[in-house]
């Protein structure tokens, strides 16, 4: 079977990263991946042409990694919620498919390709669910989906306990009871001394 070298200019699943030449099948290149852009044919003839196309390659994905780095920062953690008729078993009468994800995430103001959204297959069961979108193959943050039978409403998370004024107020006036019983023993022991001291004196007279 012929095969054909080709430098890929997009990440191709199971096949490579940009700016890689790799060989593949005749007809898989130049049916598939030459006319939609993803690679150029690699040749001894354009090697020249071939090694500016890498550096060029190079470049762009500096740049769009940091880009996606960018986005990353503010796109990881976001919750998507969705409501839905649920059949028997929670089973989902309207699956939440990769375009719905796209489409919530751009009104949340994130423009994300729906080939960058790793999920499977369309979500039917209600839950919780953490899909992770493919901003560059370095860069990959996660979301989290929440699916809900329609009219639910999720209970608020527990607020942690604030302390109290009095709460807060209990320890300086404790101090200032042990400082007031340290004065009053001082005051104690003085007197005994002045009292000891006049028993001698009376004695020695």
């Amino acid at each position: 079977m012929a095969h054909i070298d080709v430098l890929l200019c997009e990440d191709v699943e199971k096949l490579g990263h940009r700016g890689e030449v790799v060989r593949v099948r005749a007809g898989y290149g130049r049916n598939f991946l030459l006319p939609q852009g993803l690679a150029i044919n690699a040749t001894s003839g354009n090697k020249k042409m071939i090694d500016e196309q890498r550096r060029v390659l190079a470049k762009r994905e500096d740049r769009e990694r940091t880009a996606a780095q960018g986005v990353s920062e503010n796109l990881n953690g976001v919750e998507l919620r969705f409501e839905r008729k649920v059949g028997e078993h929670g089973i989902l009468f309207g699956s939440v498919t990769v375009l719905d994800i796209v489409e919530a995430l751009k009104e949340k103001g994130y423009e994300v390709e729906r080939r960058r959204v790793a999920l499977k297959e369309p979500i039917k069961e209600v839950g919780d669910y953490d899909v992770v979108v493919k901003l560059h193959r370095d860069v990959t943050p996660t979301v989290t989906v929440k699916v809900r039978k329609e009219g639910t409403v999720d209970e608020p998370a527990a607020a942690a306990p604030v302390e109290t004024p009095a709460a807060v107020e209990e320890a300086p006036v404790a101090a200032s009871e042990t400082v007031e019983e340290t004065t009053a023993d001082i005051e104690e022991a003085a007197e005994e001394v002045v009292a000891s001291k006049a028993a001698d004196a009376e004695e020695e007279a």
